[in-house]
């Protein structure tokens, strides 16, 4: 076969796959006509997916209202991958000591796209601040955690990446490119990032980068919790203990913290 011709059956994957990856959170049922103008396919091969999926139980149908939902396979795969992430094994042991020492609730996150992904965490034991996240994306540029992922990538992804509109989601979101280039080259220059307010009203958090082998940023490490406790005073106390963890992490996956600065974005590009 010629390395340029698609695979048999490539096409109907990566259209089982774009079905798959529709649904979300604000919107996690969806009827067979809306899943076909949100995929621009026709309402037959649309439903020919769906019934093929459902049959494999990674979609299930919802009988009072005929819309479908992700099924219990997708669960089921979704947990084995968790459990099967190197970052989330290496990570586990530090997030929990972040957590209990405190108080707060400690994530590990990952860059997808524009959007960070929660991959693992440890919930604070506060009332407030507590509800489970794992899995949830919440957009890059308005997170600690994004900021750092973001900060040392090449200067063309960045931009690709924070392409405007920005949307301002409270009032001290940083929606403009260039509030958000300062930013970043601010965080590649003191190795970790806060974020005050700036995602949801009443929540701070403080993000730091774990790095692999090669001195890659790979992931985050977040300490995030309610305004009230987190102030700046307090924001600033805790930040050496997440850049600590994170760089505890980064030891897990082979990175050698050498005595230089390697976290500052020494040779990344900069605007």
């Amino acid at each position: 076969m010629d390395s340029h011709e698609p695979y048999p059956g490539a096409q109907t994957v990566s259209r089982a796959v774009a079905l798959l990856k529709t649904f979300t959170d604000a919107q996690p049922e969806w009827g067979v006509s809306q899943l076909a103008r949100a995929v621009g396919l026709n309402r037959t091969t649309t439903y020919r997916l769906v019934k093929a999926l459902e049959s494999e139980g990674m979609l299930a149908r919802n009988p009072a209202t005929e819309a479908y939902r992700l099924g219990v396979e997708v669960i089921a795969l979704g947990a084995r991958a968790l459990r099967a992430t190197d970052l989330r094994l290496a990570s586990r042991a530090e997030l929990e000591t972040l957590a209990h020492q405190s108080g707060e609730t400690a994530t590990l996150e990952v860059l997808i796209a524009h959007e960070v992904l929660i991959l693992d965490e440890v919930q604070s034991h506060h009332l407030i601040g507590a509800s489970p996240s794992i899995g949830t994306r919440w957009p890059a540029y308005a997170t600690s955690t994004g900021k750092v992922l973001l900060s040392e990538l090449p200067v063309a992804r960045r931009r690709e990446l924070l392409k405007p509109p920005i949307a301002k989601l409270t009032a001290r979101t940083l929606h403009t490119q260039a509030a958000l280039r300062d930013e970043l080259a601010r965080v590649r220059l003191q190795g970790y990032a806060t974020a005050f307010e700036e995602l949801q009203q009443g929540y701070v958090a403080i993000g730091a980068p774990v790095r692999d082998l090669d001195g890659r940023i790979v992931a985050a490490i977040s300490l995030g919790g309610p305004s009230l406790r987190l102030t700046e005073a307090r924001v600033a106390a805790l930040a050496h203990r997440v850049v600590a963890a994170a760089d505890n992490v980064s030891r897990n996956l082979g990175y050698c913290l050498d005595g230089v600065v390697r976290r500052r974005g020494d040779g990344a590009d900069s605007e």
